[in-house]
């Protein structure tokens, strides 16, 4: 009867619906980009659609965080969470590159968006098989880069070159670098590098006044220059699963906040 009807967690899911409706709503402002009739219309619905999808980043943090406080593994919530995310973090981003840079190369465009897109399909279906092989172990960090992730770098970058334009209608030159970003992303979503899931991080965790005023300073520096702050996050993200390895366990643990003892692992988020 369980399988018939899987139990499904409003605050979690309500978050995961977020995530969904942002994804979709980006998809709809990149649409209406492309069929703007002069380049600042164009320039404002790309706008939208890139904070669509950092919005959908925060739905997607918050899905797991509001699982993870019920202490309930959900099946059911992976599921959708998974479904969610190819629309906001798979069709979404390889959408916008397409019609920003891709679109100029016809074939080989529809190619670099498609593969980064089935990568992310096909992330998203392994996080599903080893979660439930094993939750505990596939929440407590990815093996390769989450798709999420993969997702907000490029929205991020996107919206750091529009941002730098002096007039915020072209994003110029910079755009080149956005294609091979995608193909290199497909790759790392597959490769070997592993990267925290920061999941340990709860409405229980404790740390030192240092730590917390350091948060709160990255928090108001992020909201005040949104601009290009997610960029250097994201980035930073990337670049720890490189310097991982070389880091003692004693400097991840501190890294990445980790807590000795066990604690419930949810069935949502994301790879």
């Amino acid at each position: 009867m369980s399988d018939e009807n899987p139990k499904i967690y409003l605050l979690p899911n309500l978050m995961t619906a977020g995530n969904l409706f942002s994804g979709f709503l980006a998809c709809l402002k990149i649409v209406e980009g492309a069929l703007a009739e002069n380049s600042m219309d164009a320039a404002n619905n790309f706008h939208v659609a890139i904070l669509c999808i950092l919005a959908a980043c925060v739905f997607d943090m918050l899905d797991g965080r509001l699982a993870r406080l019920g202490g309930h593994e959900s099946p059911f919530g992976r599921e959708f969470d998974s479904l969610a995310d190819i629309v906001s973090f798979g069709v979404a981003p390889a959408l916008m590159v397409y019609k920003i840079v891709l679109v100029e190369f016809t074939r080989t465009g529809w190619v670099v968006a498609g593969i980064y897109l089935v990568c992310g399909a096909l992330r998203l279906a392994r996080f599903n098989c080893l979660a439930a092989a094993d939750s505990e172990k596939a929440n407590k960090e990815f093996k390769g880069f989450p798709i999420p992730a993969a997702a907000g770098l490029i929205a991020s970058l996107t919206l750091f070159m529009l941002w730098f334009d002096e007039k915020g209608r072209d994003i110029g030159n910079g755009k080149w670098v956005l294609p091979p970003l995608m193909i290199f992303l497909a790759w790392m979503m597959f490769s070997g590098f592993r990267y925290p899931s920061f999941k340990g991080i709860n409405w229980r965790t404790t740390r030192s006044l240092t730590k917390f005023i350091v948060t709160i300073l990255v928090l108001t520096v992020t909201a005040q220059n949104y601009e290009w702050m997610p960029f250097i996050l994201f980035l930073s993200y990337l670049l720890y699963g490189f310097l991982r390895p070389f880091l003692s366990r004693k400097m991840q643990k501190e890294i990445e906040e980790e807590e000795d003892d066990e604690t419930p692992e949810d069935g949502a988020g994301s790879p």
